[in-house]
C-alpha cells in the first residue's frame, strides 16, 4: 500500500479561488475582506509566517495591514493598536503572531482582540464555543484538517481518532472537532503511557508536537489516515514533520507530507475567518440599513 497524498497546497489553491471570487462581491459593495497581522520582535520564522499570510491576502483580492514592533516594545502599545483595529471597519480580522517576547501576557493579548475579528479562534470565550460545537471561527489549523476529511470523502462517524499533542491551538480544538463529527477520541501527550498502543489502534492520527520524525511506521495502523501537523527543521536545513514520513506512507491509505500538507491550508483557513467576518459584518450593515 502506498498512501494517497492529501496535497494542502493544490486544496488551498482551490478554496482561495472561491474565496477571490467571494472576496470581489463583498469589494463591489465597498466591503473588501480586511487582514490586519501584528508581528513583535525579529524572530525569522514569525517573520516568513507573517509575509505569507499577507502575500495570500494579495493573491485572493483581501485588504491587509502590517503592523511590525520591536521586541522591547512596551505592551501598552500593541494593545492600543489592538483598540485601534478593533473599531476599524476596514479590518475584519486581527491576527497577532506567536510567539511574543516574554515579557507580554499572550492570553491577554489574544483576549484584546474583538470576539468578531479573532479569525485565529484563540480567543478563551471562542474555544468555549467550540466546546458547545458553535464557535465563531474555528482555529485555522484543525478547520484545514477537517477540510481534508471533507474533500477526500474521508469517514470520521464512529472511527477511531487518535491526537497526539494537547495545545490550545490544535490539539484540543482538533479533538473537538473530531468528537463533534462523531469519532472515537483519545488525546495523547508527554505523560501518556505506551503512546505506540494508542497510535497503532487509530483510524485517524494526527500528530502535532513539535518533535521531528518522533511517529514512526510501526506506530502505525495499516490503512490509518495519518494527519501531520509538525514542522520542523534538520540540522542539514530541510524540513520535516512529526511523522517519519518514509516510513509512513507505505502503511497510512492517507497521508500529509511536510511541507506541502497541513501549512497551506492553515493559512487559506485564515483566509476563510476573515472572509466569514466580511459577510457577516456586510450582511449586519444591509440589515441595518433595511431596518
Amino acid at each position: 500500500m502506498t498512501a494517497q497524498i492529501l496535497d494542502g497546497k493544490a486544496l488551498g489553491q482551490k478554496l482561495r479561488a472561491d474565496f477571490r471570487q467571494r472576496a470581489e462581491r463583498l469589494a463591489s459593495q465597498d466591503a473588501r475582506p480586511g487582514l490586519a497581522v501584528i508581528l513583535v520582535g525579529d524572530d525569522p520564522a514569525s517573520q516568513v509566517y507573517v509575509r505569507n499570510k499577507v502575500d495570500a491576502c494579495a493573491q485572493t483580492g483581501f485588504y491587509s495591514e502590517r503592523h511590525v514592533y520591536s521586541a522591547n516594545v512596551e505592551a501598552q502599545t500593541v494593545f492600543a493598536r489592538i483598540a485601534e483595529l478593533n473599531a476599524d471597519p476596514k479590518i475584519h480580522g486581527i491576527l497577532v503572531q506567536l510567539p511574543l517576547p516574554r515579557h507580554f501576557d499572550a492570553d491577554a493579548v489574544l483576549e484584546a482582540i474583538a470576539p468578531d475579528k479573532d479569525v485565529d479562534g484563540f480567543r478563551a470565550e471562542n474555544l468555549g464555543a467550540l466546546t458547545r460545537g458553535r464557535p465563531c471561527f474555528i482555529p485555522c489549523t484543525p478547520h484545514g484538517v477537517m477540510k481534508f476529511f471533507e474533500e477526500a470523502g474521508i469517514p470520521i462517524k464512529g472511527r477511531e481518532a487518535v491526537v497526539v499533542g494537547r495545545s490550545n491551538i490544535v490539539g484540543k480544538p482538533m479533538a473537538l472537532l473530531l468528537m463533534h463529527a462523531g469519532a472515537t477520541v483519545t488525546v495523547c501527550h508527554s505523560q501518556t503511557r505506551d503512546l505506540k498502543a494508542h497510535c497503532r489502534r487509530a483510524d485517524i492520527l494526527v500528530v502535532a508536537v513539535g518533535k521531528a520524525k518522533m511517529i514512526t511506521g510501526d506506530m502505525i495502523k495499516p490503512g490509518a489516515v495519518v494527519i501531520d501537523v509538525g514542522m520542523n527543521r534538520l540540522e542539514d536545513g530541510k524540513l520535516c514533520g512529526d511523522v517519519d514520513f518514509a516510513s509512513a506512507k507505505d502503511l497510512a491509505a492517507f497521508i500529509t507530507p511536510v511541507p506541502g500538507g497541513v501549512g497551506p491550508m492553515t493559512i487559506t483557513m485564515l483566509l476563510a475567518n476573515t472572509l466569514e467576518s466580511a459577510e457577516r459584518a456586510a450582511n449586519a450593515g444591509a440589515n441595518l440599513w433595511r431596518s
